[in-house]
């Protein structure tokens, strides 16, 4: 980076800042500071939807792989594709809520304000775990633009992120516990321009760069680029589903996690502000929400392009052999550095954009929920608002702190967005169910929460702890078979440099005088490629798949030291691919917390041995998505539901229409309590305890419009990926 770079990066730091001084103006109420006072339009609606669902970890972890698995890897982030329809139904409902949190939600729907404090807890886990994703994705990407990993503070050397993810987070918290919503959105107006900016730079610059390098500049366009891409990369590379590649992402895992998104992303605390509730009518909540949504799946199309023409040009790289998430770091620095126009600054400072439209939005949520759903009903009911807001703003230096922290000390994004993904299993069949049935009542409720919490977070680290023979059970210590394939197809450029990259990071790790750091650099970098001369045949050994530990998170290791061993189980080889399957031998011990879902599968007499690891992880979803509603449905038939009256006050508010106007929706609702029937007419199920309601006309032409455009969104990774093909 340059001199211009940092005027431009400073420059956008300041630019959030003033915002957030300017809406301080605004703010005076609870409602102004954590809802924006419900005012909000489709434009504001729809970046804040587009920013708060768009992380900066999404491009990184995009960039990454595709690096390792070709174009089946943009499914790490484009599985929420065919989540969007939905959000056209769930949008109206936020805002027919009228609620300040989602914590509201539960305390209404089940008369419980102890729940509401639950909730707030997850929120606050839940919060602080993905916003730590994108501290770490973003501290990996800044390194490779910086170009350096370590900076001198106080006369020591430390590492880079030390710095940059505390500087990050001191912004987000001046102008989001500044201006609150209402900065936050304005913000993500900017904001969101920024990340579609980021979503196209690279592509561009990326072709022009393969025409310089591997073209002829003076007689080729930029558009030569599509077809020197698909010179330089295998065909297997450009396959959306399917193929040799797809091992990460095969259609059943995509489909499954899918599912998983559908049901938790409903409880996710940011969407009572961002999937509808401050819009100010209910078609600026649902097309705000869908809008933006569509837009995030837009510019994971362009990230994924991305992605090939960064491999394409650096296959080579050797900090990208070392860390695959600075893919897109690197790439930034070599293709946008050389105009010196301050584009390196810009393309961080949307990365740094991505970040903080969600870290803003996820801030004022948990400090709303603490504030509304915690500290008002226990701790002091009769403060001014003025207290309200001023706690809400120490508890979003709190999040945010925290976030950051949690960013320091896991350093995995992977792990921390998986992780991130599956918390909101606790509280999604309670919200799913109570939103449709009145049988379902407290201690139903309750009871789920705690069977889903207790099941799938506490046992499994817990149960290890209190029988420590587990680990060593020969029942739980059983592994997936190990398949190694081998292709064989003609060799291209991209392979060439990719053992070139390999051997230079190789002989650097060498260098390293600390061996626990050398060997963590050499685990990192794994098995050579295989050496490949241009147009020859070409034996691809992919990576194995298997040897997957089925009981435990961490991993098997073996009982006596050493590394594990296998045996062959068989060997067969067509004309193009050579497989070996191989099983596991030898005593182990297991690592890590325990698969106890996975203990059905074994009395259902399950043989886990041929199974891959995508298949092993969509096993995982399938007690996570049904068992909490099962629990929840038999317990509410031994359980009592919730009073008449407060049943009634919460269905008859989700079947009345909001009106613009504050004063005119109160009228409305002051009629609708007054007569809790009034819409019985709307009843899918007349006469039933089930409160499903007719869709309008609007609500199906919507609905199919989105499936549709989910189909037109992978027709255009599919025609952009085979230009120059």
């Amino acid at each position: 980076m340059v001199v211009i770079d940092y005027v431009v990066l400073i420059g956008y730091f300041f630019v959030m800042a003033a915002i957030g001084a300017w809406a301080l103006r605004r703010t005076k109420r609870q409602e102004d500071y954590f809802m924006g006072g419900r005012s909000f339009g489709k434009l504001l609606q729809t970046f804040a939807a587009f920013g708060a669902g768009t992380g900066a970890q999404d491009p990184i972890l995009v960039g990454r792989t595709t690096w390792t698995s070709g174009l089946t890897g943009i499914w790490s982030v484009l599985m929420w594709l065919f989540v969007t329809p939905v959000y056209w139904i769930t949008g109206v409902w936020y805002r027919r809520m009228r609620n300040l949190t989602l914590g509201d939600f539960f305390v209404e729907r089940y008369e419980s304000p102890a729940m509401g404090v639950a909730y707030t807890c997850f929120a606050l886990a839940f919060c602080c775990m993905y916003l730590s994703t994108m501290f770490t994705g973003i501290s990996a990407v800044a390194a490779a633009m910086f170009g350096v990993t370590t900076v001198e503070l106080f006369g020591a050397q430390v590492p880079l992120q030390m710095v940059f993810v505390p500087t990050v987070a001191i912004f987000v918290v001046i102008y989001g516990t500044l201006g609150g919503l209402t900065a936050a959105y304005w913000t993500d107006l900017i904001q969101g321009l920024c990340i579609i900016v980021l979503s196209v730079l690279l592509i561009p610059f990326g072709l022009n760069a393969l025409v310089e390098k591997f073209g002829n500049p003076e007689s080729q366009t930029m558009f030569d680029g599509f077809r020197i891409l698909h010179e330089r990369l295998p065909a297997s590379y450009f396959e959306v589903l399917g193929g040799p590649r797809a091992g990460e992402f095969p259609l059943h895992y995509i489909i499954s996690l899918s599912l998983l998104a559908v049901v938790g992303i409903v409880v996710q605390p940011h969407f009572i502000v961002t999937g509808g509730g401050s819009a100010k009518t209910e078609s600026n909540a649902r097309i705000g929400l869908v809008t933006g949504n569509f837009l995030k799946r837009l510019c994971t199309v362009g990230w994924a392009l991305t992605g090939l023409i960064i491999l394409a040009l650096l296959a080579d790289s050797v900090e990208i052999a070392e860390v695959k998430d600075r893919a897109w770091g690197v790439a930034s620095r070599e293709l946008l550095g050389t105009a010196k126009l301050g584009l390196v600054g810009l393309m961080l400072a949307c990365l740094i954009a991505a970040l903080m439209s969600t870290a803003d939005t996820m801030m004022l949520v948990c400090s709303a929920l603490v504030v509304h759903n915690v500290y008002a009903p226990f701790f002091n009911p009769n403060a001014t608002e003025r207290t309200y807001v001023n706690t809400g703003r120490i508890v979003g230096l709190i999040v945010v702190a925290g976030s950051a922290f949690a960013a320091l000390a896991i350093s995995d994004v992977l792990k921390q967005y998986t992780m991130a993904l599956e918390l909101p299993i606790v509280f999604a069949a309670p919200f799913w169910i109570g939103m449709y049935w009145r049988r379902s009542g407290k201690l139903a409720a309750w009871g789920t929460i705690v069977f889903a919490f207790v099941a799938f977070f506490v046992a499994p680290v817990m149960l290890p702890k209190l029988w420590p023979a587990l680990r060593e059970d020969p029942r739980f210590t059983i592994a997936t078979n190990r398949v190694s394939r081998t292709i064989s197809r003609q060799a291209t450029a991209v392979d060439v440099d990719r053992r070139t990259g390999w051997e230079a990071a190789h002989r650097e790790a060498l260098k390293n005088p600390d061996e626990a750091e050398q060997k963590s650099l050499l685990a990192k970098l794994g098995p050579a490629p295989p050496e490949a001369v241009v147009g020859e045949l070409f034996q691809e050994k992919l990576p194995s798949l298997g040897g997957t530990a089925v009981f435990w998170r961490g991993g098997l290791k073996p009982a006596e030291g050493g590394k594990p061993t296998y045996e062959t189980v068989s060997d067969s080889s067509t004309e193009n691919e050579k497989t070996v399957v191989e099983r596991r031998v030898g005593k182990s011990v297991g690592q890590g917390s325990f698969n106890l879902d996975f203990v059905l599968y074994q009395w259902m007499g399950v043989d886990f041995s041929g199974l891959s690891p995508a298949m092993l992880k969509t096993m995982r979803l399938p007690p996570r998505l049904i068992a909490p509603f099962v629990v929840l449905l038999a317990l509410s038939w031994l359980t009592p539901r919730n009073s008449k009256a407060a049943l009634d006050r919460f269905y008859v508010k989700m079947k009345t229409e909001v009106k613009p106007e504050a004063e005119e929706d109160q009228r409305e609702m002051e009629a609708s309590y007054e007569a809790p029937d009034r819409f019985d007419q709307l009843k899918l199920f007349p006469k039933s305890e089930w409160e499903f309601t007719k869709p309008s006309y609007f609500d199906v032409i919507g609905f199919i419009v989105c499936v549709m455009i989910c189909f037109a969104m992978v027709g255009l990774l599919v025609f952009l990926v085979n230009l120059g093909g």
